[in-house]
């Protein structure tokens, strides 16, 4: 599906991997609804995006406020041709057994139970139009185990999970859908999940990341060429790789990196 006139909805747009891909869709003559939960770092992409772009503050986690965004959509656009679930949050840096479980729900209530109702609002929209498309942002973590994040992990591997399925109840419609699982991208996830790494132990990591305009770019271009998975990054796709054929050294690999930050 070509991006050129069509309106997307992308959520976590205020900043990192969703104001990216804002910018790229309206570069490519798209319009923007604009979905953060931050009003002012919505007006910073505004800044940015122009006219095209409209913003919406909104908790993707408040279901009465979901299932009122398609009618705020509709009355600044004519259409609603797509929806990009790019809104995210990882956990604290800790064990299961140390993870409280106000911050697992946070993360799964985020990362998986937002999305889902996001999918259930916009889809009677998106089948009526002659074409449409849903993007699902999951993660490297729902293949490839990474410790002091294993809830995060099964959040987005429930995101693809869902995406799997629901491109299988689709077939028969215009809409496609596409999963995405980048691995580390240069953006202040931690910081907008309200996590604390200190900055001795993310430096002794060294993981190299990738820029999130390259990583919007992989999107649209994914959106525009109907691909059912896109995988951003070089440590996406060779822990991908790495994860069927070893499974068992994928793990270790990650968490001979993590180990400093779990304090070990």
């Amino acid at each position: 599906m070509k991006v050129k006139g069509k309106v997307f909805v992308v959520t976590g747009a205020g900043s990192g991997m969703g104001r990216e891909l804002t910018l790229e869709l309206i570069r490519r003559g798209a319009h923007v609804a604009a979905v953060d939960i931050r009003a002012d770092a919505l007006a910073e992409t505004k800044a940015l995006a122009g006219e095209n772009a409209e913003t919406f503050p909104l908790d993707v986690t408040d279901p009465a406020a979901v299932a009122a965004l398609p009618d705020r959509v509709l009355q600044h656009f004519p259409s609603i041709d797509g929806l990009i679930n790019n809104a995210g949050i990882i956990q604290p840096f800790v064990k299961v057994a140390e993870l409280s479980l106000n911050d697992a729900n946070r993360v799964v209530a985020v990362n998986f139970t937002g999305p889902l109702m996001l999918i259930k609002a916009f889809l009677p929209i998106l089948i009526s139009r002659p074409e449409a498309h849903i993007v699902n942002v999951s993660s490297m973590g729902a293949y490839a185990p990474v410790p002091g994040q294993s809830v995060y992990g099964a959040s987005k591997a429930a995101i693809a999970q869902l995406s799997d399925g629901l491109r299988s109840e689709l077939q028969r419609t215009h809409i496609g859908v596409t999963t995405v699982y980048p691995g580390a991208i240069n953006t202040n996830i931690a910081a907008n999940s309200g996590i604390n790494v200190p900055a001795t132990s993310a430096s002794k990591m060294a993981i190299k990341t990738t820029d999130a305009k390259v990583a919007a770019k992989q999107m649209v271009a994914g959106i525009e060429s109907e691909r059912d998975q896109i995988f951003i990054g070089a440590d996406s796709k060779s822990l991908k790789m790495l994860s069927r054929i070893n499974p068992k050294l994928a793990a270790w690999l990650i968490y001979r990196n993590m180990r400093e930050l779990l304090g070990e």
